[in-house]
Parts: C-alpha cells; structure tokens; sequence
C-alpha cells in the first residue's frame, strides 16, 4: 500500500472516529488574568499539561499524547504590530499558510510527522494566542477542530493583571 494511502486511510479513520463514534463535546475556556476566551473540545483535549512558560493560559493534549493545545495570553509592551511581533519570534523559513493583518496573524505548517497550527489576536496590551500540533495524517479529522478553535479566540477586555492563585477558570459555551 502506498504511502499517500495509507495517510488517507489514517485520515479517514481518525475523521471517524472524531465524527461519528462520539459527539464532540465543546466548552468556552476563559483566562481568568486576562478574559481572552476560546472554545475548546473537552472530549478531545482530555489532559491538563500545565501552564505555558512565560504567558498566562493553560495547555492540554489528547489522552495518547499525540496532539496538544496551548492557549495563551502575552504581553506587548512594546505595542509590537502582529507582523513585528512574528519575526521578532524568529518562524522558521518553510511556514506553508502565512496570514498577517492589523488585528492578528495566522502561521501552519509542518514539523516531523505534525503539523503545527498558531493564530494569535492583538489587543490593547495583550497577545492571545491559541497553538494547536496535531498529527499530519490526520489533517482532514482535524480541519473542523482546527477552525472552531481559530474562529472563536475572543480578547478578554482585562489587561493582564494577576487574580487570585491566577488560576483559570473553565466556563460553558453560549449557543451560536
């Protein structure tokens, strides 16, 4: 069997099993320090894998450990554009998808057997990010994932500051 069969099959398996074995289930994340806000899929996202190093927000990865997701909120002090502050974080070379505009910036592409997906959102002092890695073979059963969790990162209206134990806070999602 081919190569690129075998990663249709491994698709279609994966889009199944995402599909039609299971509902996915979806909840609004909230970060408490700062209001940025995504939908998240519970039902596939199952593990809490800690805070992001530097930034406010929460990672989780699927039960086997073959994809992850990492939502986070950065500070701009120094009020950098979305294209100032990408090349200021060096993205490698062979990006595949590229979208920058004034408001926020999109960048995937491939890593090993992965592909790798950021979209990070620019308000006020605030970067808010969502980075999704997922298995490349895969790609088709994520593609609906993939673009819920992009179109619904929302900008909290705080400004960073720290409440609390600065834990986050995990709330239901309003119907669309």
């Amino acid at each position: 069997m081919k190569l690129s069969s075998l990663v249709a099959a491994a698709a279609l398996v994966f889009a199944g099993n995402a599909s039609a074995a299971e509902p996915i289930n979806w909840q609004r994340y909230i970060v408490a320090e700062t209001g940025a806000s995504v939908d998240i899929p519970t039902s596939v996202f199952t593990e809490d894998a800690g805070k992001p190093e530097g930034a406010y927000g929460k990672q989780f990865l699927t039960s086997d450990g073959r994809a992850n997701l990492t939502i986070e909120s950065l500070t701009n002090e120094a009020g950098d554009s979305p294209a100032t502050f990408l090349a200021k974080r060096n993205p490698p070379k062979d990006i595949v998808y590229k979208k920058i505009t004034s408001r926020f910036f999109v960048v995937s592409s491939f890593r090993n057997d992965k592909i790798w997906y950021d979209r990070c959102n620019f308000a006020a002092s605030l970067v808010n990010c969502v980075l999704i890695n997922y298995p490349a073979a895969e790609k088709r059963g994520w593609d609906g994932i993939v673009t819920r969790i992009s179109n619904t990162l929302a900008s909290g209206n705080l400004q960073g500051t720290r409440s609390g134990d600065g834990d986050l806070t995990l709330g239901t999602v309003a119907r669309r």
